[in-house]
């Protein structure tokens, strides 16, 4: 399946749906969830835990099944995944973070990205003279890395084959959520992680105020290849029950939240392509047409620019109470 056809997929709210027995949740073990979200065309769903409300995919797809969720075009040309400008300020605002992932590392630490992708932020920590290391299941997500990072192909971090107590800090960004085992993932990323190394972890927030808003409509759903949908109280359940001690908790983003705001809110405008704005965005490959009409073409790039301004209040807004539309994490490996 094409990834254009995954985003274009209608995603329906399932209302008044009773509880089932379904596999223990990872975060809390809970065996009973809730119907909420069904993918048009596909024989899954999220369901949301009774206990702890973490939502799920399920039944959980397997690795055959996970693999056609990624098709090349998902990555965009090497080294890049959207058109001309926006391919520029993604790179900008990753720069910028850069000083965030490196507070406080020794020179010359020992950083690792799990789920690296285009490495995008390990080039910039090697810049700064760390040794950069990234795992990542598809050679082809990869492509187009900064030569300088040591990237091992793995389908699980386990897998990777590094040594205990191994690493400075680990950085799991916006990568969790992919995960069939998002708990096995921090089980061994504290293993290779040192003592007083640092975690950093990103996920969508389930519980945010995007995210309540928006319903079925929200860009970060995602599905399916959002396998798990965090609340931000169960992501530090989950983060303390795999032996760590969680330091801060930052609930903005600009390179996520504003336009979360923006694809959210058009996707709940009857008429308009669902995350239409994102696809059009996309990076396409050389001579690939343009998608939609030239009328729904404008109409979404004037949404863009009309919708900015309000969804960069309400991303700080949110982030103000809390309740932002991704959330991450600053934990430590005790000792």
């Amino acid at each position: 399946m094409a990834d254009a056809d995954l985003y274009a997929r209608p995603v329906l709210s399932l209302e008044a749906r009773p509880a089932q027995s379904v596999p223990p949740c990872p975060v809390c073990a809970c065996e009973s969830a809730r119907p909420r979200f069904a993918l048009s065309g596909k024989a899954l769903c999220v369901i949301v835990c009774e206990r702890c409300g973490t939502g799920r995919v399920h039944p959980l797809p397997d690795a055959a099944t996970l693999r056609g969720f990624y098709p090349d075009e998902y990555y965009g040309e090497p080294g890049t995944k959207f058109r001309g400008l926006i391919e520029r300020l993604v790179r900008l605002v990753g720069t910028r973070h850069i000083g965030f992932l490196s507070r406080s590392l020794r020179p010359g630490a020992r950083v690792l990205d799990v789920g690296c992708g285009r490495g995008v932020i390990l080039g910039a920590l090697a810049d700064r003279g760390f040794e950069v290391h990234g795992v990542e299941q598809s050679a082809e997500a990869a492509r187009g890395a900064d030569p300088r990072a040591k990237i091992r192909i793995a389908p699980r971090l386990a897998d990777a084959g590094f040594d205990a107590d191994h690493f400075d800090e680990i950085v799991i960004w916006h990568v969790l959520e992919h995960l069939v085992d998002p708990r096995g993932t921090l089980i061994e990323a504290h293993r290779i992680l040192r003592p007083g190394g640092r975690l950093i972890v990103a996920v969508p927030n389930f519980s945010s105020a995007q995210a309540r808003w928006s319903g079925a409509a929200w860009f970060h759903l995602d599905l399916p290849r959002h396998l798990f949908h965090f609340p931000v109280l169960a992501l530090r359940e989950l983060v303390r029950s795999c032996g760590f001690e969680i330091q801060s908790e930052h609930h903005y983003s600009l390179r996520q939240n504003p336009f979360g705001w923006i694809q959210s809110a058009l996707n709940r405008r009857r008429g308009l392509p669902r995350n239409g704005l994102y696809r059009l965005l996309h990076e396409r490959a050389a001579g690939g047409a343009a998608p939609f009409d030239a009328w729904t073409r404008l109409r979404l790039f004037v949404a863009l620019i009309l919708l900015s301004p309000p969804a960069l209040v309400a991303a700080f807004l949110e982030a103000w109470f809390r309740t932002g539309a991704t959330v991450h994490l600053v934990a430590r490996r005790p000792g």
